[in-house]
């Protein structure tokens, strides 16, 4: 009795140690920036001139196949950094987004009169401090704002300016990095500092998109219609971004795809997933549609459905288990948003 007593809290004790493991598996993000595979290519010798024995006769040597000499500069193995660069998300209708240098934009077309406010207050709600605030000129700066993703070893924290410009009919909202710190240390990499301006601008241009929505929902102009438009997950990967809460969506989606020619074969709710046999269908279902065929091949695709709260994401996953680029994306933004709408 005593030894099975022992042996049971035995199997308790390395049961948990599993549990214990598998979650924080589970919630480490570095497998988002670090390569996952051999780094044997590391202890590679270098190239060596070729000796050859007196009277031997070689090929004439071509320049087609020379390897040139060089010193490798950046990181590499587990320290490269594999995360694609940021994209900063045009959530709103009819707006669009650019990145130059230091800085994200987000434009957008017939704005609401009171957008400057509605920045300000999303910046509160975050609690980002204020340094300085200008309502004439529509232009404040943060205090220092300490970020904290998952997928990095040692945190940064960084000031911007934000500044709203009205241009007739456009609002331009441009964030820029002042400054951006790790461990003290003031970082120069373009793409970080492009990474931590888009994540500060993508985090208003959904704060935007909720009080558009919420004020959508209030008035009683929710016809029912659904908006698609292409966007990234936090790892800058190409996703759709559909206009309706997760539920909405998932119940809308399977029959939105069997008009594109998509049969649901297999589907899970609890993770948002979902299997579709895709057969390209004939010229009269993409005019009927009103779009044109995004050129996707036949075969077996998955699908995955994330909740944003009052939005989806949807990303396909290819027969050969890629990701839809960015255009091929695009192409199906007028098709889902037609089949959805049905």
């Amino acid at each position: 009795m005593a030894y099975s007593v022992k042996s049971s809290a035995v199997a308790r004790v390395a049961g948990l140690s599993v549990v214990l493991l598998l979650t924080a598996c589970s919630h480490d993000q570095h497998y988002k920036r670090e390569i996952n595979g051999n780094l044997d290519y590391l202890k590679a010798t270098g190239l060596q001139d070729l000796n050859t024995p007196s009277g031997m006769i070689l090929p004439l040597e071509s320049g087609q196949y020379q390897v040139p000499a060089g010193t490798i500069k950046g990181a590499t193995g587990t320290q490269l950094d594999i995360r694609p660069p940021a994209q900063p998300l045009a959530l709103l209708n009819g707006s669009r987004t650019q990145l130059s240098g230091n800085s994200a934009v987000l434009i957008i077309e017939n704005p609401q009169s009171d957008t400057w406010d509605q920045v300000v207050s999303i910046v509160q709600v975050q609690k980002w401090g204020i340094a300085q605030r200008d309502d004439a000129t529509q232009q404040l700066t943060t205090e220092w704002i300490n970020w904290d993703r998952p997928d990095e070893d040692h945190q940064y924290r960084g000031r911007y300016q934000i500044t709203v410009d009205k241009q007739s009919y456009q609002t331009v909202i441009t964030v820029r990095s002042l400054e951006l710190q790790q461990k003290g240390v003031a970082v120069t990499s373009p793409e970080e500092i492009q990474r931590y301006s888009t994540q500060l601008l993508n985090t208003i241009s959904s704060g935007l998109n909720a009080i558009a929505t919420a004020r959508a929902n209030a008035s009683g102009n929710l016809t029912g219609s659904i908006d698609v438009q292409s966007g990234a997950d936090d790892t800058g990967l190409p996703d759709l971004i559909i206009r309706a809460p997760f539920n909405t969506a998932w119940e809308r989606l399977p029959a939105a795809l069997l008009r594109v020619g998509m049969k649901v074969s297999d589907k899970d709710r609890s993770e948002g997933s979902l299997k579709v046999s895709y057969s390209a269908p004939g010229s009269s279902t993409w005019n009927a549609l009103g779009a044109k065929d995004p050129g996707l091949v036949n075969g077996d695709y998955k699908l995955q459905l994330g909740d944003l709260d009052n939005r989806s994401s949807l990303q396909f996953i290819d027969p050969k288990g890629h990701v839809l680029t960015q255009s091929q994306n695009d192409a199906l933004v007028p098709v889902l948003q037609a089949a959805l709408n049905k």
